[in-house]
């Protein structure tokens, strides 16, 4: 079982930046592809980034490629979601997720709470 809580979300204004944060437990984290979805009110949950085992493949959803990187440091059992340029449609809450299969699209074996974020324009 592994657990995942996710902190860096907030308020931000359009054009700034956040670093999301995800802390694992409970589990072997280099077994897990990770990822970070996210779920705006009203609409699905969206795939929009996700990290190889060893963290040298990472894959974005086109509507943050350029704009995002998401890295892992297997030490720490923790993953990151740097975010800049961030627009109005970004807002969301943001959950982290580990998965056995599939370093990208929605699917998961385990996922955090989640954290809030809030573009203004």
């Amino acid at each position: 079982q592994v657990q995942l809580v996710e902190s860096g979300g907030g308020l931000v204004q359009t054009g700034g930046s956040l670093r999301l944060s995800c802390a694992a437990s409970g589990g072997t984290f280099n077994m897990y592809y990770m990822k970070w979805l996210r779920q705006a009110p009203g609409k699905e949950r969206e795939f929009v980034a996700g990290i190889s085992r060893g963290g040298g493949s990472a894959y974005y959803a086109d509507s943050v490629r350029g704009r995002s990187t998401i890295s892992r440091d297997n030490a720490k059992n923790t993953v990151y979601l740097q975010m800049n340029s961030l627009k109005p449609e970004d807002t969301a809450v943001y959950y982290c997720a580990a998965a056995r299969t599939g370093v990208v699209g929605n699917g998961y074996d385990y996922w955090g709470q989640g954290t809030q974020v809030t573009v203004s324009s």
